[in-house]
């Protein structure tokens, strides 16, 4: 199949409106399956707050959030997400966020999911979308198990460039392929990769980015109300 356009979506944030990686780690706390709650919630606290000033790095993230994932077998983090998916993340999927994405998708455009989070959390999500493919940071398994160590390179920040590239080139192609590229994002640390595609798109861009896109003449989407995620 020939396509003319290739259109890449952040996630949180950007298609959803909370973090998914935040909360599944509150949900595993609240549920009682990482561990002290309390401890648990504030390193997931700290991690987003981290985050969110730019200062995180995709390695400090790993040591919590797949070590969440190297705790538990298979079996059961797949039971405990399917509960997930019902209730945290499909009633909070906008009818303008499946908008956009189908839009992409009748026009015969490349979709994919760029996100840093794992590819554990948010392979269902993609799915729930409808969109064929993600590129995220990839939890090691082996023997059977996720180890709590990330495979290869990262999808954050310049990584998020490099994953998009080398998930291009496995297919034969480059972004200089495409009559136009969107990437739509969120967050400032999506930059790097929002500076390579044609139409960069701040979609209910954090403080930082719209300062950024309004100085470069890119558009500014707002999906959804700005919704901060729950920390009960």
């Amino acid at each position: 199949m020939t396509f003319r356009r290739l259109a890449l979506f952040d996630l949180d944030h950007t298609l959803l409106p909370l973090d998914s990686d935040y909360q599944w780690a509150d949900y595993l706390a609240r549920t009682g399956r990482a561990g002290d709650p309390d401890e648990a919630r504030r390193r997931n606290d700290d991690l987003m707050e981290r985050y969110n000033r730019g200062e995180l790095t995709a390695e400090q993230a790993a040591e919590f959030m797949l070590g969440l994932l190297a705790a538990h077998t298979p079996f059961d983090l797949a039971a405990w997400h399917e509960e997930f998916m019902a209730e945290v993340v499909r009633p909070s999927i906008t009818p303008a966020a499946r908008e956009l994405v189908q839009s992409h998708l009748e026009a015969g455009d490349l979709c994919a999911v760029v996100t840093a989070t794992n590819s554990f959390v948010t392979a269902p999500i993609a799915r729930a979308f409808g969109v064929p493919h993600l590129v995220a940071t990839d939890p090691q398994y082996l023997n059977g198990r996720f180890t709590g160590r990330i495979q290869g390179t990262p999808s954050f920040k310049e990584g998020k460039v490099i994953r998009v590239n080398d998930w291009l080139a496995a297919m034969g192609l480059t972004l200089a392929d495409f009559s136009e590229s969107f990437f739509y994002s969120d967050s400032v640390n999506d930059v790097p990769l929002l500076e390579k595609v044609s139409q960069p798109i701040a979609a209910n861009p954090s403080p930082a980015l719209r300062e950024i896109a309004r100085g470069r003449g890119w558009q500014v989407i707002d999906l959804f109300d700005h919704m901060e995620d729950a920390k009960s």
